[in-house]
């Protein structure tokens, strides 16, 4: 059992992937719940042939190849294909709709865009919104190739060199395209394979999406820095997580707070052997609310490690140690491998237990948003801290506490309220599976709080009792003057509750 060292990795995604090849060649890498498994040997295999067939097309260096793929065997080989090259690999998410989808394509300048078979009809969705200049490539059990013609040679690849373009799904205005290198996409699967102690004996579940930072880089770069292995399922799907888990002889996984919401609602039990194996579950992508997390330990007697992460950081920035280390519940925990400071309105570092703007700095930060400097120059302070745009604190044994987020905050009669307070009152509910405040505009105050929560089947609480919990735990300033039932909350390709377009869906 060999645990990952503590200074970044040096090198890029191809030269890791020999290594793994070179000294794991014959175990296994990946497990698929409904296809053949790949080991490292063959993964490096099929990513050269890849490679070397985009390099025969006429493509060089740095240029842009788009992934139009569902999580699948194709869909692992394609993007170690692409990145094994040296082209810039502009992941696509599939759930972002025709308009944002074609605008990625377009913008990331891809000159072949590799689509699975169930993806074409949303190219070419796409393709009538945008004007998109590359080659379309289907990808079925095999990768349907323009011609025979001769492979192409590989040109030299540094750690520097653009790997990733991945494309925020920003709320207002266009997405923004995050670029990472070699170095920082590597970085971020050891800031997660450091901080969860991976090794080669360890085996991942992954059911976030690729296309999803967390799903990219803690699932799949981080075993490939640790020579460890991992499940990739198409999809969550509550009935069969824990089958899964027991199945593969899973030893952690990584979610986000709606799905451990889902499995603590679910009637599924994992059997004893798997509740002893699993070393720990992850949560990120957003706060986890304390109840959750307490009622689930209880239940499934796996312990949850909080984390937060970033596109723009390659995914993990904080996580909370392992057991038996502290774990500050309600905290997203210690930095892992980067620097973590608080800022204040006029970007200077502050001391302990003052609220101001988390700010990164680190090998796993991106290079920067592709094709805008403005944008990038507005994100990075003049010494180098990525603003995240969340607020926090830092107490005096280093844990972070999120206390909202800037572009969420409900400012009411001038005064500011976190929407996480209300979401965590919401949750202490048995029947509330998902829950989300947000602002709405008013008159009198400038804006008011309201909340929209999703319940468990056969559900009885109403709206008032609701807000009578609300009432008691937060007072009258903070409780929502209105809470909305829908059958679901509105989510981004990893489950993110997305609370910003919850003013457009409710009345």
């Amino acid at each position: 059992m060999t645990i990952v060292e503590k200074s970044p990795p040096i090198g890029t995604v191809r030269s890791w992937l020999d290594k793994r090849a070179d000294e794991q060649g014959a175990d296994f890498s990946h497990y698929f719940t409904e296809d053949l498994p790949l080991t490292w040997g063959e993964l490096r295999t099929g990513a050269t042939e890849i490679s070397v067939k985009l390099a025969g097309m006429g493509l060089s260096k740095g240029d842009s190849v788009a992934l139009m793929l569902p999580n699948s065997r194709q869909g692992i080989l394609c993007l170690f294909g692409v990145l094994y090259g040296g082209f810039r690999t502009a992941i696509i998410n599939l759930v972002a709709g025709p308009d944002a989808i074609g605008y990625a394509l377009s913008h990331s300048d891809a000159v072949v865009v590799l689509v699975g078979e169930k993806q074409t009809e949303l190219l070419s969705a796409a393709q009538a919104m945008h004007e998109i200049h590359a080659q379309s490539i289907v990808v079925k059990q095999r990768i349907d190739w323009p011609s025979d013609g001769p492979d192409g040679q590989l040109a030299d690849l540094g750690p520097d060199d653009h790997a990733v373009l991945m494309y925020t799904s920003g709320t207002t205005g266009r997405p923004k395209g995050v670029l990472h290198s070699h170095a920082s996409l590597l970085a971020g699967g050891w800031t997660s394979a450091l901080a969860h102690q991976l090794s080669t004996v360890d085996r991942g579940l992954c059911v976030l999406p690729i296309y999803h930072i967390n799903g990219l880089c803690v699932t799949i770069m981080a075993p490939l820095i640790s020579g460890g292995s991992v499940i990739v399922c198409e999809k969550f799907s509550a009935s069969k997580f824990w089958a899964t888990c027991a199945e593969h002889k899973v030893t952690w996984f990584s979610v986000v707070p709606t799905i451990i919401s889902h499995l603590l609602h679910g009637e599924v039990e994992p059997d004893e052997a798997t509740k002893a194996r699993i070393r720990f579950g992850r949560s990120a992508s957003s706060a986890l609310a304390i109840e959750t997390q307490a009622a689930f330990e209880s239940r499934f007697r796996i312990p949850i490690v909080e984390t937060m992460g970033l596109t723009e950081t390659a995914a993990q920035i904080l996580s909370n140690p392992l057991p038996p280390g502290l774990r500050k519940i309600g905290s997203p925990g210690l930095p892992y491998g980067n620097d973590v400071a608080i800022l204040s309105v006029e970007l200077q570092p502050l001391a302990a237990d003052i609220e101001g703007e988390i700010a990164i700095r680190g090998p796993n930060v991106m290079l920067g948003y592709y094709k805008n400097p403005d944008a990038t120059k507005a994100t990075f302070t003049d010494s180098g801290w990525l603003r995240t745009g969340d607020l926090g604190k830092i107490d005096s044994d280093g844990y972070v506490f999120v206390t909202g987020r800037l572009k969420e905050l409900i400012i009411k009669g001038g005064e500011n309220i976190a929407p996480r307070e209300v979401d965590e009152a919401l949750y202490s509910h048995p029947d509330v599976v998902e829950a989300a405040a947000f602002a709405r505009p008013c008159a009198s105050y400038g804006e008011r709080v309201e909340a929209a929560v999703k319940l468990k089947d056969g559900a009885t609480v109403t709206q008032s009792e609701l807000i009578s919990l609300c009432l008691q735990k937060l007072g009258k300033f903070k409780c929502p003057d209105v809470i909305h039932v829908l059958a679901d909350l509105p989510k981004g390709p990893s489950g993110k509750i997305q609370r910003l377009r919850l003013s457009e869906m409710t009345p």
